[in-house]
């Protein structure tokens, strides 16, 4: 596309003050760099993936007030890790994390392990202890 065709919609880039680098053609036909506050297939697209992420996080949190699971679905969910992303981060192996996200195996967890998974989320290990949903 042409650098004067680089799209300029509105988008969550342009309320942050915030651009996106594109590649566009200049007027002599080489390739060069523009800004772009956004481009509507794109913002909606990132839209509806945020929307998903907020509704993980709610459906974790119903989760932990039901009993059905730990602080750790929660923070990793916030912080739109997977299993296999939080393992890798914590240096466990994956089946070790999903059995964690159990709140009866969750509460025999010794301070050692639980900072791993509190320096992963980037969180205090009080925090993730004491991690109620309001």
């Amino acid at each position: 596309m042409k650098k004067e065709e680089v799209p300029q919609d509105k988008s969550n880039l342009a309320s942050a003050n915030m651009r996106e680098l594109c590649y566009a053609v200049d007027k002599d036909g080489n390739y060069t760099t523009a800004l772009s506050t956004g481009w509507e297939p794109k913002t909606v697209a990132l839209d509806n993936s945020i929307a998903a992420i907020e509704e993980w996080v709610e459906d974790a949190r119903q989760k932990i007030r039901d009993g059905k699971a730990s602080p750790i679905l929660y923070f990793m969910e916030l912080n739109k890790m997977d299993l296999q992303v939080l393992a890798g981060y914590t240096g466990l192996w994956v089946w070790r994390v999903k059995r964690h996200l159990k709140p009866g195996v969750f509460q025999r967890l010794n301070d050692k392990l639980l900072n791993r998974y509190a320096e992963a989320f980037n969180i205090t290990l009080e925090e993730l202890k004491n991690y109620k949903p309001e």
